[in-house]
């Protein structure tokens, strides 16, 4: 009988990587995104485990949605309090906190337990094109989307 290859905790090997979000369409380069940080990228994938990647994204306020989206999109939260619904859209939330969208876009295409906020965690986002994390060596990646019409 065979046995399912298990990686070993101690030997999968992380890396880092840097993605500029400017002109990116947001759900192409959120899969992508979720797809390093979850490890599906590697020969050593294993679904209940860790085995992904860190990823650092630049340029948040720089990403893009199609359609009417910028206008009609719209992102809630809540204070926990009756009556403390929040809503607020696409345009307003990138001036106000850029680096949001991104997260919230990767973090729904993560998985909803204890090991989807652990990956979460290897996710970076920044507004602008600098980042405190020269000191890990991050590999560049460009994310080859199609691109549109409209913009």
């Amino acid at each position: 009988m065979t046995k399912t290859y298990l990686p070993a905790v101690d030997s999968i090997e992380r890396k880092w990587y840097v993605i500029d979000a400017a002109d990116q369409r947001l759900g192409r380069l959120a899969s992508e995104i979720a797809q390093i940080i979850r490890g599906k990228n590697k020969p050593t994938y294993t679904p209940h485990m860790d085995t992904g990647d860190f990823v650092v994204v630049i340029n948040a306020e720089k990403v893009q949605v199609t359609g009417r989206k910028r206008e009609q999109k719209l992102y809630r939260r809540h204070s926990g309090r009756p009556g403390g619904m929040k809503t607020e859209t696409f345009a307003k939330l990138q001036d106000r906190v850029p680096e949001r969208i991104i997260e919230q876009a990767v973090k729904g295409m993560l998985p909803k337990n204890a090991l989807g906020r652990q990956l979460f965690t290897k996710l970076k986002v920044y507004a602008g094109p600098n980042h405190p994390h020269q000191a890990q060596q991050p590999e560049s990646i460009t994310i080859n989307t199609i691109p549109t019409g409209d913009k």
